[in-house]
């Protein structure tokens, strides 16, 4: 099934730079397509050649890494209007994988399209750029996380940079959204064991600046949260600069 682009990629690429009507419509006319992955799919096997790229439509998906013994480190969540595999245009081979964190719908492109659409608009250029340098923010962010940052403000961070992705792409508001991810899940972003991941969620709630109940977080105190983390949203790209 073919679909035009998702509103929620046009509100996330928006933030990074200004787009043209014309540029919007160029994007909106690629032929899209679309594919449902359950909960756990490998959407993309580490060493994939890639020939598309994907934009996530519904749910959540990381970017994983496997060890010889079969341990996982999940290196990047990606929520709804994240082109999670832009950089796939300039790699051969891909050095990671991406798997579904819930049951997702992903609308995928064929590089010879995008490639295509950016000569026609070179504008369009910059901007795939931008988001692909995000990408390279997230995950330096997300290095000084793990290593600087205590269990409680790694995962106080992790609220913090949810709500706001999910904010800009209309999946959160007032304070409050659905994160459905297993413990497990968290543990494996975070660096930590379940155990030592329960044991930080508990101090979290217990600081009362946020609840996180089942699937649903509500942030109780947005400046406390984001000054207890140490929450810098530069890293996100989501203020636009005066040109």
């Amino acid at each position: 099934m073919e679909s035009a682009i998702p509103a929620s990629l046009l509100a996330v690429l928006d933030r990074l730079d200004t787009m043209s009507e014309p540029e919007r419509q160029a994007l909106a006319g690629l032929p899209w397509r679309q594919q449902s992955f359950q909960d756990g799919a490998e959407i993309i096997p580490e060493g994939h050649r890639p020939t598309e790229s994907c934009v996530l439509l519904r749910g959540f998906t990381a970017n994983v890494r496997y060890l010889a013994n079969g341990d996982r480190q999940l290196t990047a969540i990606h929520v709804p209007g994240d082109f999670f595999d832009l950089h796939g245009l300039f790699l051969k081979v891909l050095d990671h994988g991406v798997v579904a964190l819930t049951e997702c719908q992903v609308a995928l492109v064929k590089h010879e399209h995008l490639k295509r659409v950016t000569a026609d608009h070179p504008h369009l250029g910059a901007v795939f750029a931008a988001s692909i340098a995000r990408e390279g923010a997230l995950q330096r962010t997300w290095i000084v996380c793990m290593g600087r940052k205590d269990p409680v403000r790694r995962i106080a961070h992790l609220v913090c940079e949810m709500y706001r992705r999910l904010e800009r792409a209309g999946g959160a508001r007032d304070f409050q959204f659905e994160f459905p991810v297993t413990q497990a899940e968290i543990a494996d972003l975070a660096g930590l064991s379940v155990v030592h991941t329960n044991r930080a969620l508990q101090e979290l709630r217990a600081t009362g600046l946020m609840s996180w109940q089942g699937a649903e977080i509500r942030i109780s105190n947005w400046p406390s949260l984001v000054a207890f983390a140490g929450f810098d949203e530069t890293y996100l790209g989501l203020r636009l600069e005066e040109q």
